[in-house]
């Protein structure tokens, strides 16, 4: 019988750092196993590190950790040796490669990240991705930096919602069948819109979860498959005459994927732009 595996992030701080790169490394062994994943976050003192290995031993876990505190990071290593557990450091080699590189030494000190203005600038942007949300308040999209163009369930508001963590104020609007899309939109910088699509079968299959999920008949044209073929075609008829717009494939894709995408078509525009002759 294979015993289970387990995995114990720690860390001084969030844990989000240690979490979405473990996440992220995951996937690739999805199809084998599916280890327990425990977060210890805010651990500050010894004892609170002393009692997550504590009871990581107990389930022989892997431990991955994030402590910026380089007498804690040995204490760590010490204790998880007498345990005999492995571990695995995700930010003290950096810092030492970053200490070597910058000649200076980091400040060691663990926390939350700063109320600075990049921190105010996020909060303000969460708050603009909610209120054009869905195509709300499109006398708006002239502030945004990012307008997503897409059917419904082709991850616009979660793609939002993500690059507005990044600090990019971002609007979408919804295309529908047969429905023109908002004067405003046609007004903005083309440049900052990108269409959304995806495959006739993967949003058959979002779409019945979704009716499913509130209780509602999956027989209805949100989601019946000669209804989803003409809404694609009439986005794809709208992509096609907006050929400055850059248009995204979901299928498939996680959300961090396809943000990956926009945000590097975007700044390769913006390099372009900063390059070219004033």
């Amino acid at each position: 019988m294979t015993m289970k595996k387990s995995i114990y992030v720690l860390s001084d701080a969030t844990a989000e750092t240690a979490e979405r790169v473990l996440r992220a490394a995951l996937i690739q062994f999805s199809d084998v196993v599916a280890p327990e994943v425990r977060i210890f976050s805010l651990l500050r003192r010894d004892d609170e590190i002393e009692t997550a290995l504590r009871e990581a031993a107990e389930a022989n876990a892997l431990i991955i950790y994030t402590i910026v505190n380089s007498e804690q990071r040995e204490l760590l290593e010490a204790r998880a040796l007498a345990y005999q557990l492995e571990t695995m450091d995700l930010i003290g080699q950096l810092m030492g490669r970053l200490s070597t590189y910058l000649e200076s030494k980091p400040t060691g000190q663990p926390g939350l990240p700063r109320l600075n203005q990049a921190y105010f600038d996020r909060i303000e942007a969460v708050e603009f991705a909610v209120k054009h949300d869905d195509g709300q308040a499109a006398q708006g999209l002239k502030l945004a930096d990012v307008v997503l163009v897409g059917l419904s369930r082709t991850s616009k508001t979660p793609l939002s919602t993500y690059l507005a963590q990044k600090g990019l104020k971002v609007a979408n609007v919804p295309i529908v069948l047969g429905l023109p899309l908002p004067r405003e939109l046609e007004e903005i910088d083309q440049d900052k819109v990108y269409g959304l699509t995806v495959s006739v079968g993967v949003l058959i299959r979002i779409r019945s979860a979704r009716l499913k999920a509130l209780n509602m008949p999956t027989d209805t044209d949100y989601a019946r498959r000669d209804h989803i073929i003409r809404e694609l075609k009439y986005a794809r008829d709208i992509f096609r005459r907006h050929p400055e717009w850059p248009v995204v494939d979901v299928s498939e894709r996680a959300i961090e994927e396809t943000a990956a995408i926009v945000l590097r078509i975007r700044e390769q525009r913006l390099r372009t732009l900063r390059q070219a002759p004033a």
